[in-house]
């Protein structure tokens, strides 16, 4: 057991979904480019605030006006993943002072190698003027940080033998199935997010009147495109931007039928019920939130909690991958 590496891995998996939220926050309020500059945010550590500040800043970048309402929400994102860093960088140093065992240690080492690359991911979301591919990858790079910061809290606990391992073992491939087409829509989610396809669709069940409408799913599914266009609001067109919204939708119906089916087979059995529960009443709020998101096209808040009940449905499913393993990490 380690008592002081677990209440920081619980700590920083803490920060890490706050910086998950937030970054939809600042995304989804249009504001990942509020500061057209990275480290600091139109030459300063901070914002402009003062009116000489904003002139200076104006005359710096005149091809992008000081938006003070989404600076301070891109800087404030920014310190609180600078904090992320610091807690990995202490986990990491807790780790290897302590008799740790070397697969904490390996885990500590990998996230520290993962945050220095969602740092840059960070880097290049504005660098490169929110290429989708990079916006995509940054989400998923704080959906790992978070799950993996998670798996070494569990890891750290000292508690060997939990109840209920060998109902999940015999569901293992189960398991393994739901989290995967999880993670799959969940990188639907943010190349949707991405390509500012969430309202391509207007309607909901149908899309424009029809069950299913003329798409271009070539266009759509391009991943790497051409670097130096500014892609706020989007490049592509309607049929494009359809494609991508329909797929997040078909897939919101597999991850709906395999999470339900082992949702109610955990809820049948005493030992697991808890867990059961617990994913199925997270699919149906996400489920519900991501249809609001259509009806009532989008509102802020609805579509940030889209963002962090997913991250919270990928969090149960890891509790009961991790319940399902057949020893602790080593």
């Amino acid at each position: 057991m380690h008592p002081g590496l677990h209440r920081l891995a619980l700590i920083a998996a803490v920060i890490a979904f706050a910086v998950i939220i937030l970054g939809a926050f600042v995304r989804l309020s249009d504001a990942g480019l509020g500061c057209p500059d990275w480290p600091g945010c139109y030459g300063q550590l901070t914002w402009p605030v003062e009116p000489h500040e904003i002139l200076q800043a104006n005359q710096s970048y005149p091809e992008r006006a000081v938006e003070t309402h989404k600076a301070w929400r891109e800087m404030v994102h920014r310190y609180l993943a600078g904090a992320l860093v610091l807690l990995v960088l202490a986990i990491n140093v807790v780790a290897w002072k302590s008799a740790a065992r070397s697969g904490i240690r390996a885990l500590a080492a990998g996230l520290l190698i993962l945050i220095f690359f969602q740092a840059a991911l960070g880097m290049w979301t504005v660098t490169l003027k929110l290429l989708p591919i990079v916006v995509m990858g940054h989400l998923m790079g704080g959906l790992t940080t978070f799950c993996l910061l998670l798996w070494l809290a569990w890891s750290t606990t000292g508690r060997e033998r939990l109840p209920g391992r060998g109902v999940f073992g015999t569901l293992r491939p189960l398991i393994l199935s739901a989290f995967f087409v999880l993670v799959v829509q969940l990188m639907l989610g943010g190349w949707t997010s991405a390509n500012y396809a969430a309202l391509a669709c207007p309607d909901f069940p149908g899309c424009h009147g029809e069950l299913w409408p003329e798409a271009n799913f070539r266009e759509g599914f391009i991943p790497w495109r051409e670097v130096g266009v500014n892609y706020e609001g989007g490049v592509l067109d309607l049929r494009s931007r359809i494609a991508i919204q329909m797929a997040h939708r078909l897939g919101a119906v597999v991850v709906l039928t395999l999470l339900g089916l082992l949702s109610a087979i955990l809820m049948k059995r005493p030992q697991t019920r808890r867990e059961g529960i617990v994913l199925g009443a997270l699919l149906l709020v996400q489920i519900t939130l991501g249809i609001q998101n259509v009806v009532l096209q989008l509102p802020l808040l609805n579509a940030v909690a889209h963002n962090g009940t997913g991250a919270l449905l990928l969090a149960a499913m890891l509790w009961i991958l991790h319940r399902s393993a057949a020893r602790r990490p080593s």
